[in-house]
């Protein structure tokens, strides 16, 4: 009997513990201790000192067809807390085909205290943003998506954040979904991703990007919302328009060319629109798969490229745990239809299951707890945030389907050619399937050779 409770935990378990070392190791224990240090610093924070004189600010808008949008998101800049008479907007309008213009003039001619330009670009989003940057005056340069809005004390958070550190030199803002669009959505399956999608944001930004700003560690500034000092962005390279990832491209130019640090500003908050649906996650996550791969591989140097940087260099740490672990993650998972025909116990594996599943629930029921906190100036928004706390047991799925879908975009950013574009998730899985048929076809027709 002992001989066989050895074999059944040294065998069997011990194999299954081993691989539950990967994400307690990696992405567990490191979130307790990073959650505790959050709330530490949080309530040590300094408080922002107003100065004399308010600079001058320039907020670029890039527009590509947002006549949709674009009025909402320039009604939230008339709204802001900050003097309209020290903020110049710039619409970079990159061959919009639809009335985007039209609803410039409406917006101009409704907010007419505001000082806002139309300028016309090329085609894509860092050429709108670089042919902006030139036209700005401000002091500070702040970035923001067509199809989100600010909230009302966002430019002013933001450029207190500046005034008050000399040494920060650009920063991102916090991106949440809005509220008001999740709660019209009617599909029951479509309304929990963009709920869980609202959870992801809240905790990546409020969370995970507030620890990483600690040690300037910010992998990437959001292209949706993003500031910066103006003589500082002025000496990059500007956005590069070879790559979908331009806003981690620009992070990595003010860190790690120039030398400069790069922050989250939490209390400044940018609303986007919730995610339309899987087809839309499935897209977007390889997307920015591709443009964190690339922009790492452009920066990377091959001396501190290795195993042995892992500690000492926070790039090759991230690449390490977001796509090296991803891979036995993978497996770890689809492991189990195989392992059963070698005779593992279902039992077994669904208790290993059980277990990971649960220490996944305590970390984000952990993330919960801060985020709450961190939304005391936002009364509203903490309130909504509050009713999501079922959201700490669906995330752990939704965070599994998006590594599954990041883990698609680094086969497929290694095996195409490297102008390729993301695909629907119903063309891939259509192909998926016609090579499935293929192969079969080919194992009938060898067998019956």
């Amino acid at each position: 009997m002992i001989s066989y409770w050895m074999d059944l935990t040294l065998l069997k378990m011990g194999f299954w513990i081993t691989w539950t070392i990967i994400p307690v190791v990696v992405e567990i224990i490191p979130a307790f201790v990073s959650s505790i240090h959050l709330l530490f610093s949080y309530y040590n924070r300094p408080k922002l000192i107003i100065p004399k004189k308010l600079p001058m600010i320039t907020v670029i808008v890039p527009v590509y067809n947002s006549a949709d949008t674009l009025f909402e998101c320039i009604e939230s800049i008339a709204r802001s807390t900050y003097p309209t008479n020290l903020t110049q907007v710039i619409i970079a309008d990159n061959q919009s085909t639809d009335d985007s213009f039209a609803v410039f003039n409406d917006a101009q001619n409704t907010f007419s205290n505001l000082n806002m330009q139309i300028i016309h670009t090329d085609k894509g989003k860092a050429q709108a943003l670089n042919s902006a940057i030139y036209g700005a005056i401000g002091k500070y340069i702040i970035n923001i998506d067509s199809d989100g809005i600010l909230d009302e004390k966002a430019l002013m958070n933001m450029t207190l954040r500046f005034e008050n550190n000399e040494k920060v030199a650009a920063m991102t803002g916090t991106i949440l979904s809005n509220r008001r669009l999740i709660k019209k959505i009617s599909g029951c399956w479509h309304k929990i991703i963009a709920e869980n999608e609202y959870y992801e944001y809240a905790q990546a930004f409020l969370s995970g990007r507030t620890i990483e700003s600690f040690k300037n560690e910010l992998f990437t500034m959001s292209g949706a919302f993003s500031a910066f000092r103006r003589d500082v962005l002025l000496r990059t390279f500007m956005y590069n328009t070879s790559t979908v990832g331009e806003d981690t491209d620009m992070t990595f130019q003010l860190r790690q060319r120039l030398g400069e640090q790069v922050v989250l500003c939490p209390d400044a908050i940018f609303y986007i629109e919730p995610i339309s649906g899987i087809g839309e996650l499935y897209t977007q996550r390889q997307r920015w798969q591709r443009g964190q791969l690339e922009t790492s591989k452009n920066f990377a140097e091959k001396k501190t490229v290795g195993l042995m940087s892992f500690f000492k260099n926070f790039v090759v740490r991230r690449l390490i745990i977001d796509h090296t672990f991803m891979f036995p993650k993978m497996i770890w998972f689809f492991a189990t239809f195989v392992l059963l025909f070698f005779r593992y116990s279902p039992v077994i594996l669904l208790v290993s299951y059980l277990l990971i599943y649960i220490l996944y629930v305590l970390v984000c029921t952990l993330n919960y707890i801060c985020v709450r906190i961190l939304l005391q100036p936002f009364p509203d928004e903490k309130i909504y945030y509050k009713k999501l706390w079922w959201v700490v047991f669906t995330f752990p799925w939704y965070n599994l389907i998006c590594s599954i879908i990041r883990f698609i975009g680094a086969i497929n950013t290694i095996t195409r050619p490297t102008n390729w574009n993301s695909e629907k998730f119903s063309v891939e899985a259509k192909r998926l399937v016609t090579r499935i048929k293929d192969d079969i076809k080919n194992l009938r027709d060898d067998k019956n050779e």
